[in-house]
């Protein structure tokens, strides 16, 4: 009988946010609520762990009572450095990892188990969300061994998220019929107007 897969979860909070005035999002409210907290609810009901990556403002959000790491790199080097930290970091038994952003507080448990499930079933390296027109990169269901492949392809001074996801074997989790989940803020206007149309 095989063992159950091991997930490690990881909030992708690493950025600048320069189109939000350098605020840092995962800790601007939603509803009441700091943005991360949004993820941290999603990621619990499919991790066995979690892991928050954030290179500024670790003690805000140590509150929330998950590990916070910084990218190894220390030059915020975009999304998948802090893909590589937490493949680093992660429990030595973690097969696969899920990776969603601080910004996008309309993601739900249900949509990170569907990554998870069209991995498995596709016998995948990597699963990435679709909203039936883009792909969105930042949501990931992707196995822990693909973390040499990732060391390399940074070290060489690459940062592209979507080339380094060609290079593995990829498939797509359909989310076209419920696209709107993947928004992310990144201003100001958008976090208001997210907060009336989704009170609505």
């Amino acid at each position: 009988m095989n063992s159950p897969i091991k997930v490690t979860g990881v909030i992708l909070a690493g950025g600048l946010a320069r189109r939000m005035n350098n605020q840092d999002k995962g800790l601007i409210n939603f509803k009441g609520r700091p943005m991360v907290s949004y993820a941290i609810a999603a990621l619990a009901a499919v991790a066995d762990q979690s892991i928050i990556n954030a290179n500024r403002n670790s003690e805000d959000y140590r509150q929330f009572g998950l590990p916070v790491i910084a990218d190894q790199t220390g030059n915020f080097d975009g999304p998948l450095a802090g893909v590589l930290t937490a493949m680093i970091h992660a429990n030595e038994d973690s097969d696969v990892l899920v990776v969603i952003p601080c910004d996008s507080p309309l993601i739900k448990a249900e949509h990170l188990q569907k990554l998870l499930i069209t991995r498995a079933e596709n016998d995948a390296d990597v699963a990435v969300a679709f909203d039936g027109e883009r792909l969105h990169p930042v949501f990931l269901a992707l196995k822990t061994s693909l973390k040499t492949s990732l060391q390399d392809y940074l070290d060489s001074g690459q940062r592209k998220i979507d080339r380094w996801l060609e290079q593995q074997k990829m498939v797509q989790a359909d989310f076209s019929d419920e696209p709107e989940v993947f928004i992310n803020i990144n201003t100001q206007t958008e976090l208001s107007e997210l907060e009336a149309k989704d009170g609505k």
